[in-house]
């Protein structure tokens, strides 16, 4: 019985992930995620580096990151340039 249990909840883990596209095209995900390290180009010139994945919010382009501390950072569309992560 345990292993029925386990193995149902493998399978829709597995069926949710390969899902990822349809959640996003029907606006159930609204974050993408960028493989780090990453840099930020502000509109001002500045250069933001961290080494950890950026979210990108598909809706609004803001993008959220952590610095090198791991302190929690978001800036909103207007105010970057570009991004560009590592692959």
């Amino acid at each position: 019985m345990k292993v029925g249990r386990i193995l149902a909840g493998v399978f829709v883990v597995v069926v949710l992930n390969s899902c990822e596209s349809w959640f996003q095209d029907i606006g159930l995900k609204d974050i993408k995620r960028v493989d780090g390290p990453c840099t930020i180009t502000l509109k001002d010139g500045t250069v933001i580096e961290t080494p950890y994945s950026l979210e990108i919010s598909i809706r609004t382009e803001a993008i959220t990151y952590r610095d090198e501390d791991r302190k929690l950072w978001t800036v909103f569309r207007e105010e970057y340039e570009s991004y560009a992560c590592q692959e």
